[in-house]
């Protein structure tokens, strides 16, 4: 089996230490705040003929900012060593940060004497080219503890290095798209059910909500040119070493239209036998 290093980055209270535990259960050896010039031995240990540590998982924060410069030249020169390398970006919404903070009543390590959002910003700002080239991001605004093991599960359990994993994610535009999608599908371009009384309590769950979305003369061509798309990207993607695409598909409140079409690209995709796992994330709030 090929060593696996798992980098896991991103922003100050959005959940990195709950993400190296997970990854501790899985089998990782986790190291937090390793300088990244120390990178390159980290992977001399584990790719040494013999070593009994195949999977590796280093934390990395704004506490050696210093070091993020550094941190992308050396990714690029590893990438080529025979070491599976993923990095794991976690972020949060400027209000979900602040509030854990609060409730923490902790300083953020860049705040210094200002405020607290000033510190957010800096660090968004510090952290943003290691976001744009991270493999796997999740926004954990939304996400509970429990949700956020069981995505990374998918992404790093058993035989995850070798296997792609597909989320797709409905969710309703008022309540604000997802930040970690790879692509953004907006369907609200589809006649409404929850302007039909009678359709209105019920979600895309629902027979009925599902016959009224799929009956609209829209709905096929939409999905017949989506799917021949989703052919053409997805392998292309796991083609170029991608393991965990998020597509998020959005309506107006995510109870309708988003669940129906969710579920349908979700059913396309398994078809091709790739995993897929789907969350609704507003389904159940009006």
């Amino acid at each position: 089996m090929t060593p696996q290093l798992a980098i896991i980055t991103g922003m100050s209270g959005a959940g990195r230490t709950t993400a190296a535990k997970v990854l501790e259960d899985l089998g990782y050896y986790v190291i937090d705040n390793l300088p990244s010039t120390l990178i390159g031995s980290i992977v001399d240990l584990v790719t040494v003929p013999g070593s009994s540590v195949d999977r590796v998982a280093l934390v990395l924060d704004v506490r050696g900012h210093k070091f993020f410069g550094d941190l992308r030249l050396l990714l690029e020169q590893l990438r080529g060593r025979e070491v599976q390398i993923r990095v794991l970006f976690l972020e949060a919404d400027d209000e979900t940060l602040v509030r854990r903070y609060e409730a923490a009543r902790r300083a953020h390590p860049l705040s210094g004497k200002d405020r607290l959002v000033d510190g957010i910003a800096r660090e968004r700002d510090l952290l943003a080219d290691l976001r744009a080239e991270a493999d796997l991001v999740i926004d954990t605004s939304h996400v509970n503890v429990h949700e956020l093991r069981d995505r990374l599960i998918d992404a790093f359990g058993e035989g995850s290095a070798d296997n792609m994993v597909v989320n797709v994610v409905t969710f309703g535009f008022k309540n604000g798209s997802p930040r970690d999608a790879d692509i953004v599908l907006d369907v609200r371009f589809l006649p409404n059910p929850h302007w039909v009384e009678a359709l209105r309590p019920y979600s895309g769950l629902d027979e009925p909500v599902r016959s009224y979305v799929m009956g609209q003369p829209e709905t096929g061509g939409f999905l017949e040119r989506l799917n021949g798309l989703l052919d053409l990207m997805v392998p292309a993607f796991q083609k170029e070493g991608k393991h965990y695409l998020t597509i998020a598909v959005g309506c107006t409140g995510g109870k309708h239209r988003s669940v129906v079409l969710g579920e349908e690209i979700a059913r396309h995709i398994r078809g091709h036998g790739v995993d897929v796992q789907v969350d609704h994330r507003d389904r159940l709030k009006e």
